[in-house]
């Protein structure tokens, strides 16, 4: 994906929000959960075709190489740890670089095709968000044994939580499984805020004080959607995008009461809904045109035939 600037500002306000200031990493560390918007590796490894460790995945990242990233370049999570002022990006904890003092800045447990709906992981392979919390768990008796639990406790309650879910739970689950189409839109989301409330409450049990959340993008713009479910047309799903307003609307209110009612917690809601609408709707504004590159294009054995890197917005194939 190429990250603009108007997305980039959204997410960057975190470092105001949890006052971060002299450009130094006043945050002890970054701790990152979600899907393949956050994926950096944990895929790899697993039984799963959701992967992103071939090329052309990482052509413009560091040493131009796959990495496990759904991205030619950077996330918006890798720019997130340099805004706060890390000199590395937590490494994915399945991966072998999630070791030693490292990981005491950070750690990432996403997983590509991963959602609130725990079903979702289990369809593609994932690793679910409820195992997602056990490896956090893990890692938090790792970081005790190092530090003490003292100095850990400061780690966790001072580190910030970000989390990117609920784009695969519709795209990849929802809109294809003909058991949860019994569901509306609306009581398909009611489901999904259960698990994402009850995924926040169990993240405060374990300490976290600083929880960042992004919300679901104009899911009917998406590559997936138009190829899966654009009848042909190569235009967006409008419906698409109202079952994502709809979800959005639900995580702003299901957020606010989680915020009033665990002491302490600073739960921010970004919106990545409408700077995305926004590119796509005017892509000349932003130095990009409309250009949709054939989302099964992206696998090992047949690369896009056209790579025109700094003229496309998204390069995730999963979404």
């Amino acid at each position: 994906m190429i990250v603009s600037g108007k997305l980039l500002v959204s997410l960057s306000l975190l470092v105001l929000v949890f006052k971060v200031s002299h450009g130094q990493p006043l945050v002890p560390a970054l701790i990152i959960f979600g899907d393949s918007v956050a994926d950096v590796g944990n895929n790899n490894n697993r039984t799963t075709l959701v992967k992103a460790n071939f090329p052309p995945y990482g052509r413009d990242f560091v040493n131009h190489q796959p990495t496990g990233r759904f991205c030619n370049g950077k996330l918006a999570t890798d720019f997130t740890a340099e805004y706060l002022g890390f000199t590395s990006y937590p490494p994915a904890f399945l991966s072998q670089e999630a070791t030693g003092m490292s990981i005491l800045t950070g750690v990432n447990f996403a997983s590509a095709a991963s959602g609130y709906y725990n079903w979702t992981a289990q369809l593609w392979g994932a690793i679910s968000l409820d195992q997602q919390l056990n490896y956090y768990n893990e890692y938090q008796s790792v970081v005790v044994n190092m530090v003490g639990e003292a100095e850990a406790n400061a780690i966790f309650s001072g580190a910030i939580h970000l989390l990117s879910a609920g784009t695969s739970d519709f795209i990849q689950n929802y809109y294809i499984n003909p058991f949860l189409r019994v569901y509306t839109p609306d009581q398909f989301s009611e489901i999904l805020m259960r698990s994402y409330s009850s995924f926040i409450q169990k993240l405060y049990g374990l300490g976290a004080r600083r929880i960042g959340v992004t919300n679901l993008p104009p899911i009917g713009c998406l590559p997936a959607a138009i190829t899966l479910f654009g009848s042909g047309s190569n235009q967006w799903n409008i419906r698409l995008n109202q079952d994502a307003i709809l979800f959005n609307n639900k995580l702003n209110n299901t957020s606010q009461t989680l915020q009033k009612s665990l002491p302490g917690l600073k739960l921010v809601v970004f919106d990545i809904y409408q700077p995305l609408l926004d590119m796509i709707t005017n892509p000349s504004d932003n130095g990009k045109t409309p250009l949709c590159v054939e989302v099964n294009q992206c696998n090992k054995k047949r690369k896009p035939m056209v790579l025109r890197v700094k003229k496309s917005l998204l390069w995730n194939r999963y979404i």
